[in-house]
C-alpha cells in the first residue's frame, strides 16, 4: 500500500521515477522496488525524504487503511446483504447452509477468469 500510494502521488505531482529518486536520494531502482511494493519496509528517513520531495506529510505516505469514508460504505453494503437475507427469510443459523452454494460461485467465477 505505501508504494501505491508513493507512485499515485508521485504522478500527481508530475515527477519521473528518477526525479523522486535523485531529490530523495536515494537509487532510481531502489524507488522502484518500494513502488511495486517489492520492497514493503522501507527505512523511516527513506519515507521522510520521499515525503518531503513530494511535499505531502508523512502519514499520507505511509497510510495503509481504507479511509473513513470507504469504510462506511463498505460497512453499509455489508448492512444492506443482511437485510436481504434477512427479508427473504433466511434466519442467522440458515447461513452456513449456503456456505456450499457460495464456494461453487466462487468456483465457477474463478474457471469463468482463468478462461478469459
Amino acid at each position: 500500500m505505501i508504494g501505491k500510494n508513493i507512485l499515485e502521488i508521485r504522478k500527481k505531482k508530475g515527477y519521473t521515477l528518477s526525479e523522486l529518486a535523485d531529490r530523495a536520494g536515494i537509487s532510481k531502482s531502489y524507488l522502484s522496488n518500494i513502488e511495486r511494493n517489492l520492497n514493503m519496509n522501507p527505512s523511516i528517513h527513506v519515507m521522510k525524504n520521499i515525503a518531503i520531495v513530494l511535499e505531502v506529510d508523512l502519514k499520507i505516505l505511509l497510510k495503509t487503511e481504507a479511509s473513513h469514508e470507504e469504510q462506511v460504505n463498505s460497512d453499509s453494503e455489508w448492512i444492506e446483504l443482511v437485510k436481504e437475507l434477512k427479508d427473504s427469510g433466511i434466519e442467522k443459523d440458515q447461513i452456513h447452509e449456503y456456505k456450499t452454494l457460495i464456494e461453487f460461485i466462487k468456483w465457477q467465477n474463478q474457471n469463468l477468469e482463468a478462461k478469459k
